[in-house]
């Protein structure tokens, strides 16, 4: 089984968009997860990276994930505009 080395994880309100990927850059996971799901998810995995845009919200979900062993890189919204696809 490929492990998760880098997620991208982009905060909402209520649902939240994960995508996942090993360390040859293949997408492992791709999911919507609740609010209320989100740190049982990420209970079950190793340590990994975590890159979330930079928000008000993002600095708990931070605190959050730094508690379970991951490591959180919070990126500019400048930065994260160019990989929106709409």
């Amino acid at each position: 089984m490929q492990t998760i080395t880098t997620i991208g994880l982009d905060i909402a309100k209520s649902v939240f968009q994960l995508h996942g990927v090993d360390a040859s850059g293949q997408v492992i996971v791709r999911r919507q997860l609740k609010r209320r799901s989100v740190l049982a998810f990420f209970q079950k995995l190793p340590p990994c990276l975590v890159g979330i845009e930079a928000c008000a919200s993002a600095h708990h979900w931070s605190r959050e994930l730094q508690a379970l062993g991951h490591t959180v890189r919070l990126m500019p919204p400048a930065y994260v505009k160019p990989y929106v696809k709409r």
